[in-house]
């Protein structure tokens, strides 16, 4: 039996948190000891990993350069003996590669969840200088895996496995009951943005795009579920296009699947992307959603099958687009459909958990 550690920033309600709970749950105990540490701190999470018997630790990095951490999670790592430690996310793959290496764990693997544009000159060397210090380093998609190799990694120790979703019902929705929790009319075509408030998500062009569609579409609503940096910033926007009765800036939302479940088709403007959650988990829902043609994104979507691509800061496109599906809402219910059916076929958790597995035997026993 292998003793794994899942380590990962924070237990927020993001993709790449979900993921590490999908397989840190999913693991088969006959096989596999898991626990799970947050670099950072812990959040919503940690009661479902709690409640599937998984041990979760908290480091307590409060610093962007944190040598204390550093030796914190050395010693944890050191005295958990684990065969094999898995890092999520820059701050956790950095630091915990590090400590890995200190506390000579057998076995590391870096998974990365995005594109990652935003990375400077700083964050691409360390990567390129931290890449030799796993065993693999993972892409949840062909675009991330490219990603990384242009960046240098070599290839013997890049691989590619593709970000899951459990297969679960859909839950039962009182959508005039969602409507109106919202103060929108009950007529309302609902639009559903879900992700966090930042630069990578061109939140901004999606309003744009409902500023373009108010007067044509004026039964239009959206609700924007999550938080971040710029969330002031698009709320006075919003305030500028006149949306403020006609948008929803909810925070961070713990009943996101509540919220897609009522929404009419889901929306991601985004300008990079790994293989985006929120898009797996609107076509488990059966719902139709229109996305821009990002990195990662165009591995999920099927243009024209089960939803729509359209440029990346293109809002007329995307205007058009939910435009289009609003008023053929047959067509949108067969884009659902095969959404859900496409999901079902190439994204499941539980081929996300075997491929996991099947990696840290085979690692661990090349080692031995």
């Amino acid at each position: 039996m292998l003793k794994v550690l899942q380590l990962i920033p924070t237990l927020d309600r993001s993709g790449a948190e979900k993921q590490m709970v999908l397989l840190a749950k999913g693991l088969p105990r006959d096989r596999f000891q898991v626990e799970a540490a947050a670099l950072t701190r812990s959040g919503p999470l940690e009661a479902e990993l709690a409640e599937a018997g998984v041990p979760v630790a908290t480091i307590g990095k409060r610093f962007k350069v944190d040598p204390f951490a550093l030796g914190r999670l050395t010693r944890f790592m050191k005295a958990g003996k684990f065969d094999v430690v898995q890092t999520w996310i820059f701050a956790a793959n950095t630091y915990g590669r590090i400590a890995a290496r200190r506390a000579k764990v057998p076995v590391v693997v870096t998974t990365e969840m995005a594109v990652d544009l935003w990375k400077g000159k700083i964050e691409r060397a360390v990567d390129r200088r931290l890449a030799t210090w796993c065993d693999r380093l993972v892409g949840n998609s062909r675009a991330v895996v490219d990603f990384y190799r242009g960046l240098g990694v070599p290839d013997d120790r890049l691989e590619m496995i593709y970000s899951g979703i459990a297969d679960e019902p859909a839950p039962t929705v009182d959508r005039a009951a969602v409507l109106a929790e919202l103060g929108f009319p009950a007529d309302s075509i609902l639009v559903l943005f879900a992700g966090r408030l930042a630069a990578q998500k061109r939140v901004g062009d999606l309003l744009k795009t409902l500023d373009l569609l108010q007067h044509i579409q004026p039964n239009l609503r959206t609700a924007i579920a999550g938080d971040g940096p710029l969330r002031a910033e698009l709320e006075t926007t919003a305030g500028h296009y006149d949306l403020v009765d006609k948008v929803r800036f909810l925070g961070h939302r713990n009943d996101v699947p509540r919220l897609m479940a009522a929404a009419d088709l889901v929306a991601l403007p985004s300008e990079y992307e790994g293989l985006p959650n929120v898009i797996l988990e609107a076509m488990s829902l059966g719902k139709p959603v229109v996305a821009t043609a990002a990195p990662g994104t165009t591995e999920v979507v099927v243009d024209g099958e089960t939803g729509v691509l359209v440029p990346i800061n293109d809002a007329p496109k995307m205007a058009r687009a939910v435009r289009d599906l609003v008023r053929n809402p047959d067509q949108a219910r067969a884009m659902g459909q095969a959404g859900r059916a496409r999901v079902r076929a190439e994204f499941r958790a539980d081929a996300m958990v075997a491929q996991f597995a099947d990696l840290y035997e085979r690692l661990a026993a090349a080692r031995k």
